[in-house]
């Protein structure tokens, strides 16, 4: 039975487990990512954590998965705002260190990939993941394969527009997905309606009594499924997988969702639409499943 390694780098935490061949978690550990301090320090951080894990068992590889724009094939991190990684050869600086074999990926691409095989996925051919949360992105899944795209970035189905002249996105778009249905993006305009603030879980738990709340959550819920119909039109994925922070409010969204899709289709197949199982554990289960990849 082989061991891994896997790591899932964010802005704020790290969670690392050591994963065996069986997808079992044998040991779990976070830690501070520690941006502050600087992308050397964090590479730094990453390296160290890998060791100790390391040092833990006879692990056989290892996988991280970062945010950003990531090239998979040369074991880069490009760019990530989130850790202000720019062209970090990641891949071969664990290697160096840990004398093991080491797999770098995308966080949403390597957590979609876990959901899709191990999660709400599991046993279907075509599924589209979204997590939503501080932003949207998306991983496509076609019989156990994610796909990355040419250039490291695909999936990023946030800045698809679908309300021209909305509101800024911080890629610097117009009305983009992320900008208007994200987490983020369902506290700002709750804040802008009621001069108040609420977390977006807190404006779905309103809905049925606040006025602002129920106008929210109507226009999230409008531009989530033409993002959705968009992505249905690209991809004709099967299943959609709806994950990340505003899943947690389960069929307060997921109900209307599907009702919107489906009354905005019109050559479309409407796909299933269901929560996420795997949680925030995704992504390092993903990073494991690239790793144990590599051993096979």
């Amino acid at each position: 039975m082989s061991t891994v390694i896997a790591i899932d780098v964010g802005g704020t935490g790290m969670k690392c487990a050591l994963v065996d061949s069986a997808h079992r978690v044998l040991h779990t550990e976070r830690h501070a990512t520690g941006r502050e301090r600087g992308p050397e320090a964090v590479v730094q951080t990453i390296v160290d954590v890998a060791a100790g894990l390391a040092a833990r068992g006879d692990a056989e590889a290892i996988g991280v998965v970062v945010p950003g724009v990531i090239d998979e094939v040369n074991g880069v991190a490009r760019y990530s705002s989130n850790v202000g990684f720019r062209d970090v050869p990641l891949r071969d600086l664990l290697q160096g260190r840990l004398g093991i074999a080491a797999t770098l990926g995308h966080d949403v691409r390597a957590g979609g990939l876990a959901e899709a095989r191990l999660g709400a996925g599991k046993g279907r051919a075509q599924v589209l993941v979204m997590p939503i949360g501080t932003g949207i992105a998306a991983a496509h899944v076609v019989n156990g394969i994610v796909a990355s795209g040419a250039h490291g970035a695909a999936g990023e189905i946030g800045h698809i527009v679908v309300r021209p002249g909305g509101p800024k996105c911080g890629c610097g778009l117009i009305g983009c997905l992320e900008a208007v249905a994200s987490a983020s993006a369902v506290e700002r305009r709750y804040a802008e309606l009621a001069a108040s603030t609420l977390t977006a879980a807190e404006v779905s738990a309103r809905i049925d009594t606040d006025p602002h709340a129920a106008q929210v959550w109507r226009e999230t819920v409008d531009a989530l499924a033409d993002g959705l119909l968009t992505g249905q039109a690209l991809y004709d994925a099967e299943l959609i997988i709806i994950g990340g922070g505003l899943a947690e409010s389960g069929e307060t969204l997921l109900a209307p969702l599907r009702a919107a899709l489906s009354e905005k289709a019109s050559f479309h197949r409407v796909p299933e639409i269901v929560k996420a199982k795997l949680g925030d554990e995704a992504g390092c289960l993903g990073a494991a499943l690239l790793a144990l990849e590599l051993l096979s």
